[in-house]
C-alpha cells in the first residue's frame, strides 16, 4: 500500500473510532486492599462488622440501605494511604449481627463511639450516605467533640429540613414497607426489590452493574437482613425525627465544616440547603450524571471532591 493510502486508511479508522460511543468500564464491588483487616466488634446486644486500615487522621465511612460498607472500597483504597480508615456495616446490615432492637440512630451513634474507644480514636472525620447520614448526624450531635468534619451524601435527616415533604414523596413508599407479610413476600426475591431501588433512584441504572447487584442481593438475602433494614432501620425513623428535633432545640446547629453532596439526578444542589438547616458551615457540590447511588455511579467524581475536603479540615 502506498504511503498516501496508509495515511488515508489510518485517518478513516480514527474517524470511525471517534464516532463510536465511549465505553466506560462498569464499577464492580471489589475486596478492600490488603492494608485492611476486618473483625466483629462487640456493641450493645450484638456485634458490628468493622473494616480498619491505615494510619493517620481517622475517618469513618457509613453506608445506607441497598449497600453495605463494601460500597466505600474505591474511596477507602485512596484514603488508606494517609488515614486510619474505619468502615462498619451498620447494625443489622451486611455482615453485622441482627439484634431485634437498638436501631434508633442515637443508639447506633453510641455503638460507634464505643467502637472508636476500642480503636483508641478520640476524633474522626465522617463520610456518610443515605441512612449513614442519619447515624452520622446523631454521632456529630451527641458526641460533638469527636467529629471534626463531615461529608454528607444524598439523603435528608429525619425530622429536619424538608423531611415532612419527603414522607409524601411516592418514591419513598418503602419507608413504611414492612411487617411479617411484607417479609414473606420479599423472601427469595431480594434482587427484585433491590433492582427497584437501583433503577428508580439511580441516574443511569446501567452504571450499577450485574456483579454489584448480585453482591448486594446475596447480602440482603441473609437471614433477618430485610427485617432489620425495614423493621429496624426504617421503622425507627419516626423516633429518630423526634430525637433530632429535641437535640436541635437544645444544641442548635453544628459548627464543624460540612460538605453536602448530591447527585444531579437526585438531590443535586438542594442537598446543601438541606444540610444548612442543621449546620452553619456548609459547602455544596453536585455530582454530574448521577442519581442517588453516587459511589456506584460516579465514584471518581466523589473521590475528587471528598479527598481534598478532608485534607483541608
Amino acid at each position: 500500500m502506498s504511503r498516501s493510502g496508509s495515511i488515508t486508511r489510518a485517518w478513516f479508522l480514527a474517524l470511525l473510532l471517534g464516532a463510536l460511543p465511549a465505553v466506560e468500564t462498569s464499577a464492580e464491588v471489589r475486596p478492600f486492599p490488603a492494608d485492611f483487616h476486618a473483625s466483629q466488634m462487640p456493641v450493645a446486644g450484638g456485634t458490628q462488622y468493622v473494616r480498619v486500615g491505615g494510619k493517620g487522621p481517622a475517618v469513618v465511612l457509613l453506608h445506607g440501605f441497598g449497600d453495605t460498607g463494601d460500597m466505600w472500597e474505591p474511596l477507602a483504597a485512596r484514603l488508606v494511604k494517609d488515614h486510619l480508615v474505619i468502615v462498619p456495616d451498620l447494625r443489622g446490615m451486611g455482615l453485622s449481627s441482627h439484634p431485634e432492637d437498638g436501631y434508633e440512630k442515637a443508639a447506633q451513634a453510641r455503638d460507634l463511639a464505643g467502637i472508636l474507644d476500642k480503636l483508641k480514636v478520640e476524633k474522626a472525620q465522617l463520610v456518610t450516605h443515605d441512612i449513614g447520614n442519619m447515624v452520622g448526624y446523631a454521632l456529630a450531635t451527641h458526641y460533638p467533640g469527636r467529629v471534626t468534619a463531615w461529608v454528607v451524601m444524598d439523603a435528608p435527616l429525619p425530622g429536619m429540613g424538608t423531611w415532612q415533604a419527603q414522607l409524601v414523596n411516592p418514591k419513598v413508599w418503602h419507608f413504611n414497607f414492612r411487617g411479617p407479610d411484607v417479609e414473606r413476600l420479599v423472601a427469595g426475591r431480594e434482587r427484585i426489590l433491590l433492582d427497584r431501588f437501583y433503577n428508580d433512584l439511580g441516574g443511569d441504572p446501567a452504571r450499577i452493574d450485574e456483579q454489584t447487584r448480585q453482591h448486594y442481593a446475596a447480602l440482603y438475602a441473609r437471614p433477618n437482613a430485610i427485617h432489620n433494614a425495614f423493621g429496624g432501620q426504617f421503622e425507627a425513623f419516626s423516633r429518630d425525627a423526634e430525637e433530632n428535633k429535641a437535640t436541635f432545640a437544645k444544641k442548635g446547629k453544628l459548627d464543624i465544616p460540612v460538605l453536602a453532596i448530591g447527585g444531579d439526578k437526585s438531590y443535586g444542589a438542594s442537598m446543601k440547603s438541606e444540610v444548612e438547616y442543621v449546620a452553619s458551615n456548609v459547602e455544596g457540590a453536585v455530582i454530574q450524571n448521577s442519581g442517588h447511588w453516587i459511589m456506584e455511579e460516579q465514584p471518581q467524581q466523589a473521590i475528587d471532591l471528598i479527598v481534598p475536603f478532608l485534607a483541608r479540615h
